[in-house]
């Protein structure tokens, strides 16, 4: 059975530069999905990125939204990567709030 995986990530950046930065950042994702040998493919359609991904025998399907005020990313994981479920949610939250992070405000 399938897992879906939503994750909400808010950022003060406008839609247009939340899309930019989700855009050069799919090409990263790769090099953090275990196993060295992942297939990343992406589309968008209007303010959504559609994804798919290959790895360890795994197909993993999902896509992106953006808004103005946050970016919504939904992710269904096949039967056998559902156990990770927690870890994967988590390591997807990091990574997407990192490229959203702003910059130009001090911590």
């Amino acid at each position: 059975m399938q897992k879906p995986i939503v994750i909400n990530l808010p950022h003060t950046l406008g839609a247009e530069e939340a899309k930019r930065r989700m855009q050069s950042g799919i090409g990263q994702l790769k090099d953090h999905i275990p196993g060295g040998a992942a297939d990343v493919q992406s589309r968008w359609e209007g303010d959504r990125m559609f994804l798919d991904i290959r790895a360890m025998g795994q197909a993993v399907s999902g896509h992106i939204d953006v808004e103005e005020r946050k970016v919504r990313l939904e992710v269904m994981l096949p039967a056998m990567l559902a156990m990770f479920g927690p870890v994967i949610e988590r390591a997807l939250a990091k990574r997407g709030g990192d490229l959203l992070e702003d910059k130009s405000k001090p911590k």
